[in-house]
């Protein structure tokens, strides 16, 4: 049953993050009240909600008190308790449902789903100790990488092996979960698409962005990425298939791999707003987080366009400093910080993204400024 939520009534965000922030600045811009449940006092979506419960996301009583405080439930991040959730549905309205949280919050769950929508993936196999992945690693063969099924991300939790040498290298992964070990594919890029569908199965994706990582954690979108016409169809179709394979209501990030010939395969789904989609909040007529906020809403969705080419460039800890102190250099620079109290190293702080006609002078002069050399 797909609800009608209007403007003055209460939007509860699972997650204080900055994508519960964002978030919440959308909604608000449209008249929404915010309620928040963050174990963290004065999270960054805590700083602009009108309700903050303060209280672990397992929390049964704090649950209920945002189910009670609460028109919508929506979440931020997938590693929330799925029992707590489920629970939470049969209490409260939450269109996004438990189950994408099931699916996502696990790697061998989450690539059985892709399969099944008929999606491609990496070769894999599941092991459940170290014993079974020295048994069977011949299977996929090197060079490879072990992921534990749970709590992975920004390159967390994996382990890349070049040969049987490196194998107790992947011993300490197992003592957390089972593990994925998928077979490494020598990919030319990686890119993304995010997905948004609302109850009444209207669906739309964002402009494809090209994703660039240094040490596993996402530095810089570009928007639209750099593909071929073939290669955005192919990934748009899978994200399509993705979404309509797990019912999706809200928002779901699809992260690709684009081999040389053009071809893709899915590497990991995020049931929520992303990293690579903050670029819209600038460069398109309707951000990721008004889209998502539209979708939860049961309000109708609207077509995304990009005004104009941008590059978005993630601002960890260490570059927060270098960045406010150039700040009066780059009038062109959109600067979102967070929130959070403390930049530490490699914690993301915030992001700055730059609409450009020239892709390339717009990465040199990121590099040039200085800031992400830090």
């Amino acid at each position: 049953m797909t609800k009608t939520i209007y403007p003055g009534q209460t939007i509860g965000i699972i997650g204080g993050g900055q994508l519960g922030r964002m978030m919440a600045l959308s909604a608000k811009e449209a008249g929404f009240k915010i309620a928040v449940l963050d174990p963290t006092m004065d999270s960054p979506c805590g700083q602009v909600a009108d309700i903050q419960i303060v209280a672990p996301y397992d929390d049964e009583a704090a649950l209920e008190e945002l189910a009670e405080v609460s028109d919508v439930i929506t979440f931020e991040f997938e590693n929330i308790d799925y029992e707590g959730l489920k629970k939470l549905t049969e209490i409260a309205y939450v269109p996004q449902g438990a189950e994408i949280i099931r699916i996502t919050q696990n790697r061998v769950t989450e690539k059985d789903a892709i399969v099944k929508a008929g999606c491609p993936v990496a070769p894999y196999i599941v092991c459940n100790n170290y014993e079974e992945l020295v048994e069977n690693v011949d299977q996929i063969g090197y060079p490879c990488i072990v992921k534990t099924a749970r709590f992975g991300y920004d390159g967390k939790g994996q382990q890349k092996l070049d040969s049987k040498e490196d194998l107790p290298l992947a011993k300490e992964l197992f003592k957390h979960s089972q593990c994925v070990v998928e077979g490494f594919v020598p990919f030319e890029k990686e890119i993304s698409v995010i997905i948004q569908r609302n109850g009444n199965g209207e669906t739309y994706c964002l402009p494809v962005g090209e994703n660039i990582h240094v040490n596993h954690i996402l530095h810089e979108t570009i928007v639209p990425a750099r593909i071929s016409d073939e290669t955005k169809k192919l990934a748009e179709e899978a994200a399509l298939k993705i979404a309509e394979h797990l019912k999706l209501i809200g928002t779901l990030a699809v992260e690709m791999f684009v081999l040389k010939d053009g071809q893709i395969i899915i590497n990991e789904l995020a049931p929520r707003p992303h990293n690579s989609g903050h670029y819209s909040i600038e460069a398109c007529n309707i951000s990721q987080f008004a889209q998502h906020v539209r979708a939860i809403a049961g309000w109708p969705l609207r077509k995304p366009k990009l005004h104009s080419p941008a590059v978005m460039v993630n601002v960890l800890g260490q570059h927060v400093a270098p960045l406010i102190n150039s700040i009066t250099k780059y009038p062109d620079w959109s600067i979102h910080i967070y929130g959070k109290k403390e930049a530490k190293v490699n914690r993301k702080m915030g992001h700055v993204t730059i609409l450009t006609d020239d892709i390339d002078a717009t990465l040199k002069g990121i590099e040039d400024s200085g800031i992400w050399s830090k």
